[in-house]
C-alpha cells in the first residue's frame, strides 16, 4: 500500500511532465484515497482555471436518431432491444432545435444519434451544410459512430467542426467482452486517428466501472489519450440499462469517475471536458462534482421534449422534459452555486 507522499508525488509528476508510465498510472489509480483525490482535485481546478478561467461551456445536444445497427451490450438502443422506441427527427425537427438553442445563446450543437441506416452520408451531410449555411458562428459536433474516411471527410466539407467518439476501452479483450464479434477496438481507434488525419477537432473517452474494468484497463485508456492527445475527452460512469446483458450490473461510482476527471485534466490540461448526464443521472450532484474535479462542459438536451424518453442509452437518465430555456436556467444557477458561470462562447478547445 503506498502512502500519500507517494501518490501525490506521482500527481505532481503528472501536472508537470503529462505522461506516467503504466505502472505509475496503475498506482495512481489502484491505490487512490479521499485524501490523495482531493489534492488531485485541488490541482485540476488549478490547472482548468489556468487555462479556462471559471468559464462552463454549454453544448446544445440533439439526439436525432435511436436507431442503431449495432448490438453493444451495454446500450438501451442496441438493435436487438425490441422494446426500444424506435424515432428519428426530420431534417425540420433538427433545423428547430437548434433554432430553439441559438435563441438561448448556444453556438455549439451536437448531433448525436445510433448508427442508422436511414442517415447516410449524404443525407446526413445535407443536414451538417444546412446547419452551418444558417448558423455560419457555430460548431457542429457530430457524434454518430464509425464510419469509414470518405464519410468523415464528406461531413467535415459539409461543416462539421468537431467529432466525439469514445473507444470505450482500449484493451482489445476488454472491448470484445462489452461488444459483438463484428465490433473491434482496432477498428474504432483506427477511426479516431482518420478524424485527426482530416483536421477534426477530436473527442474521445471511455466508460468507468464498465462489467470486468481493471485498473489495467484504465491505465491503458490513458496512455492511449497520452498517444491521441484529443481535443476533447468524454468519460462518465457505465450505468446498466435493465434490456441487455448488463442490465443487473452495479453502476460505475461517482468517486472514480471524477477522479478519473482529475487525472485527465493535469494529463491534458488545455482539453475540453464534458460532466456528463451519466454521472448526474447516478448523484443529484454529480454534474456539479464533475465541474469541480477539472470538467468545463455540460450539454443540456435541446431535443423536442417527446423523444427524450427514448433516447435511453441507459436507465434512469435525467429527463426533465424541462424546455431547454428551464434547463439552462437550472444549469446557471447550480454552476452559480459552486463559483462558476455558463458561458454562451463556441469553446473551441485549446489543445490545438
Amino acid at each position: 500500500m503506498m502512502d500519500i507522499k507517494h501518490i501525490t508525488d506521482l500527481i505532481d509528476k503528472l501536472e508537470q511532465t503529462h505522461a506516467l508510465t503504466r505502472d505509475e498510472w496503475i498506482a495512481l489509480i489502484q491505490e487512490r484515497t479521499p485524501d490523495a483525490a482531493e489534492y488531485l482535485f485541488e490541482r485540476a481546478r488549478e490547472v482548468r482555471i489556468r487555462h479556462y478561467g471559471h468559464d462552463i461551456y454549454i453544448r446544445g445536444l440533439i439526439e436525432f436518431t435511436n436507431y442503431c445497427r449495432n448490438d453493444c451490450y451495454y446500450c438501451g438502443i442496441r438493435k436487438s432491444n425490441k422494446n426500444a422506441l424506435r424515432y428519428r427527427l426530420s431534417e425540420e425537427d433538427i433545423l428547430s432545435c437548434c433554432e430553439a438553442g441559438y435563441r438561448l445563446g448556444f453556438r455549439t450543437f451536437v448531433l448525436q444519434g445510433g448508427e442508422d441506416g436511414y442517415f447516410t452520408d449524404e443525407r446526413l451531410a445535407h443536414v451538417v451544410s444546412k446547419i452551418r449555411t444558417r448558423w455560419p458562428d457555430c460548431a457542429i459536433t457530430l457524434s454518430v459512430g464509425e464510419r469509414s474516411y470518405e464519410g468523415y471527410q464528406m461531413l467535415f466539407d459539409a461543416g462539421a467542426n468537431r467529432y466525439l467518439l469514445r473507444h470505450e476501452t482500449y484493451d482489445s479483450d476488454h472491448y470484445a467482452r462489452l461488444h459483438p464479434p463484428a465490433l473491434s477496438a482496432d477498428h474504432r481507434q483506427k477511426c479516431l486517428w482518420n478524424l485527426k488525419k482530416i483536421g477534426y477537432q477530436v473527442g474521445t473517452g471511455f466508460m468507468v466501472g464498465s462489467p470486468g474494468q481493471t485498473c489495467e484497463n484504465l491505465a491503458d485508456d490513458m496512455l492511449f489519450l497520452t498517444e491521441l492527445n484529443p481535443q476533447m475527452v468524454g468519460i462518465g460512469p457505465f450505468v446498466p440499462h435493465h434490456d441487455t446483458p448488463f442490465g443487473k450490473y452495479a453502476s460505475g461510482t461517482v468517486e472514480l469517475t471524477t477522479y478519473m476527471l482529475g487525472l485527465i485534466r493535469l494529463l491534458i490540461p488545455k482539453a475540453l471536458l464534458p460532466s456528463t448526464t451519466a454521472l448526474g443521472t447516478i448523484a443529484p450532484d454529480g454534474r456539479e462534482r464533475g465541474i469541480l474535479a477539472g470538467a468545463n462542459v455540460v450539454m443540456p438536451n435541446l431535443s423536442p421534449a417527446r423523444v427524450r424518453k427514448k433516447y435511453l442509452l441507459y436507465d434512469n437518465k435525467i429527463c426533465t422534459g424541462d424546455e431547454a430555456a428551464e434547463s439552462v436556467r437550472n444549469l446557471t444557477q447550480k454552476m452559480e452555486a459552486i463559483g462558476y458561470h455558463i458561458t454562451a462562447a463556441r469553446g473551441d478547445s485549446l489543445n490545438m
